[in-house]
């Protein structure tokens, strides 16, 4: 039997459009037969190398209403509740840190899953450690042991190299979704696209 492709899911915690991927790609991914490699990262180094200080949602007020009323529409449409957190962007360093202290243990997907749940549906802070701490035991981790390795310099480096391979094959947004031969795609309006081209190929 062919091994199956692998589809590599970029995304970032306080990213609104990685919110509705994150919420919908697994069952999408089981039926192309493809096998997901999520990828949790910070946009902010990324748009600092552009000279943003913050997200463009934020630095454009036109483009951040349209950006909000467009995720509700589509959130509305895979019959998910937004509820727009009281800061944007939140800060999302801790939680890429815990996700990616997860990866071996097998919880980075539901801790992100229930993290964005949080954050997007709930508009709960995922900057604060209660937060933190529902969304890793709803993901069966253990704060004990998560948030001492998600401090670790191992967990830090980890996270400092997968910012830097972001970078270096182009990643400017979340979600990206990048296939096996190279191929980018940008946006949750691009996952069923990402998804053909990992099993098809051009």
């Amino acid at each position: 039997m062919p091994n199956r492709p692998v589809l590599d899911f970029w995304y970032e915690f306080a990213s609104p459009y990685s919110f509705l991927s994150a919420l919908r790609i697994e069952p999408l991914a089981e039926a192309a037969g493809v096998t997901l490699r999520w990828r949790p990262f910070l946009l902010g180094p990324i748009f600092a190398a552009q000279g943003w200080s913050t997200s463009p949602f934020a630095l454009y007020p036109s483009k951040g209403r349209y950006m909000w009323r467009d995720v509700e529409r589509r959130a509305g449409r895979n019959g998910l509740a937004l509820v727009k957190p009281e800061t944007f962007p939140q800060n999302s360093l801790i939680a890429a840190r815990l996700a990616l202290a997860g990866r071996e243990a097998g919880w980075m997907p539901a801790f992100s899953k229930a993290l964005f749940q949080a954050g997007f549906g709930e508009g709960r802070n995922i900057a604060e450690e209660a937060v933190l701490n529902a969304a890793l035991k709803q993901a069966g981790a253990d704060p004990g042991v998560a948030f001492p390795a998600s401090r670790s310099e191992e967990v830090k480096g980890r996270l400092r190299a997968e910012i830097e391979y972001a970078k270096s094959i182009g990643i400017f947004g979340a979600p990206t979704f990048v296939t096996e031969d190279g191929e980018v795609f940008w946006g949750d309006d691009r996952l069923e696209e990402a998804l053909d081209w990992s099993k098809h190929g051009r």
